[in-house]
């Protein structure tokens, strides 16, 4: 009995043994993911600058090593700023551009929420970190920046191998759109949202239409009464412009004085309204007869002194420089301004870049865009807002193209921060559904009825807070 009690002791020792065994293999097996920083600083040319905890995710800022001249790598490099909103490698990837600067607080596009995935978002070029020294101004075009999302789309696909989608708005959405054409097998789908296409830059009746029917006619007039009368007391509000301008600092180098740089600012009065508010914000529009402190307040509000001043300029001298060589401007007729305006023409890209840039415009870059998005695109969403004057020249898409799953749809009364969720019911629920099928997550009760899509990740009021970067110039 004792020798049978000693036996079956040693045998459960040795059960325990191997059970040991066992789990301590387990646990090698499933080891944790490895750190998704040392994994993007092991790709050549990535170098860290900060992290910012935010809860569930991981929110690095890095630069990647780019050519300046990707058609000669060998002539140069520069760094270019990004930051990455990890969530994990087995979820879907945004590729988001701003077409500007990059902003360094954890955000979230409204894709990367409804697919509940990772987000890429990268500078442009030429804004300043992402700027080679010297800059060669040739270098930035919309061929160098596609080449520059393609290569790092290369360098993160094999840490990020699930679907990728791309987005932006704004300028970010006709880069978005740009990068698809040169690149049309990198992205699963693209989301541009309010991208303006100037096909034709010299020919502004499109933009005429808009503001002779935009909002209803008692706004319209409002505003053309104010935007005129800005002018007729122009005297005295430039001087209290000029004062302000000697008291901040400011100066006017680039349009060449307070006076130019006011025109330009009232100019901008009716579209930026526009762009930035709502029809039920009229009832903020001033009596044409207000005081002169009522007035100026108002168009600072909505147009801004500061945009037209050589500090407010420099930032975007990128853009200014790429409308004038490649993007298009908006060209308006003011019709409520005849006869009080001083400088016309003074409002194009060439006045607001300084002049030791060289500028050669380019035709042909935006018309081949748009036959491209017309006859061959696939899987592409372009959402505009009724009531934003950017949208008044929206990308078209040709014969075919729902069974080429690409759409273009308006939310109405939407502005210039008009996204899906603002769009009528069955318009966001076929888009919704469209960004979860390019996505590769699309849930199987959406699958059998799109009424079901709706985005994946909770909403996070930090996170997805719509973000409309107040542009105090006519800018995208």
């Amino acid at each position: 009995m004792r020798k049978a009690l000693r036996w079956l002791l040693a045998l459960a020792v040795l059960i325990g043994a191997l059970g040991a065994g066992t789990a301590t293999a387990g646990a090698a097996t499933t080891a944790p993911e490895p750190d998704i920083k040392e994994r993007i600083l092991k790709i050549p040319g990535m170098r860290f600058v900060e992290e910012k905890p935010y809860p569930g995710y991981r929110y690095l800022v890095l630069t990647y090593r780019q050519p300046i001249d990707h058609r000669h790598p060998d002539r140069g490099n520069f760094e270019q700023r990004f930051t990455l909103l990890h969530k994990s490698t087995d979820r879907p990837t945004v590729f988001f551009t701003s077409g500007y600067n990059v902003s360094t607080k954890p955000s979230r596009s409204e894709p990367t929420r409804i697919i509940d995935g990772n987000q890429v978002s990268m500078e442009y070029r030429f804004f300043t970190p992402s700027r080679p020294q010297p800059a060669d101004w040739s270098k930035l075009d919309i061929w160098q920046a596609a080449n520059d999302q393609h290569r790092l789309f290369q360098a993160l696909k094999p840490v990020y191998g699930k679907n990728w989608l791309a987005t932006g708005g704004s300028k970010g959405g006709m880069t978005a759109t740009y990068y698809r054409r040169f690149f049309p097998h990198d992205m699963n789908g693209t989301v541009a949202y309010v991208a303006p296409n100037d096909v034709v830059t010299q020919e502004g009746s499109a933009y005429d239409r808009f503001f002779a029917t935009v909002g209803d006619a008692a706004c319209r007039k409002q505003l053309n009464s104010v935007q005129r009368e800005a002018l007729v007391r122009r005297k005295e509000i430039v001087a209290r412009y000029s004062q302000w301008a000697r008291d901040n600092g400011k100066t006017f180098k680039v349009v060449g004085s307070a006076d130019k740089a006011y025109e330009n600012v009232v100019m901008d009065l009716v579209w930026s309204f526009w762009q930035y508010h709502l029809q039920s914000d009229c009832a903020s529009v001033p009596a044409t007869k207000a005081s002169t402190d009522v007035l100026y307040k108002f168009i600072d509000d909505i147009s801004g002194f500061d945009g037209y001043t050589d500090q407010g300029l420099e930032q975007f001298t990128p853009y200014y420089y790429q409308a004038g060589t490649e993007l298009g401007y908006p060209h308006v007729k003011y019709p409520q301004l005849k006869g009080v305006l001083r400088y016309p023409g003074i409002n194009s890209p060439r006045v607001y870049v300084p002049r030791d840039i060289p500028m050669k415009w380019h035709p042909g870059e935006m018309a081949d865009v748009d036959r491209w998005v017309r006859q061959d695109s696939e899987r592409m969403l372009f959402v505009y807002g009724q009531n934003d004057p950017w949208g008044a020249k929206p990308f078209r898409l040709g014969k075919g193209a729902e069974a080429r799953h690409d759409y273009r749809f308006f939310a109405p009364g939407g502005n210039h921060g008009s996204n899906i969720a603002q769009l009528v019911a069955d318009e966001r629920e076929k888009a919704t559904a469209e960004v979860l099928r390019w996505a590769g997550v699309a849930p199987a009760a959406v699958q059998r009825d799109e009424r079901r899509a709706q985005p994946l990740a909770p909403y996070d009021a930090k996170l997805d807070k719509v973000r409309v970067e107040r542009e105090s110039t006519l800018r995208p």
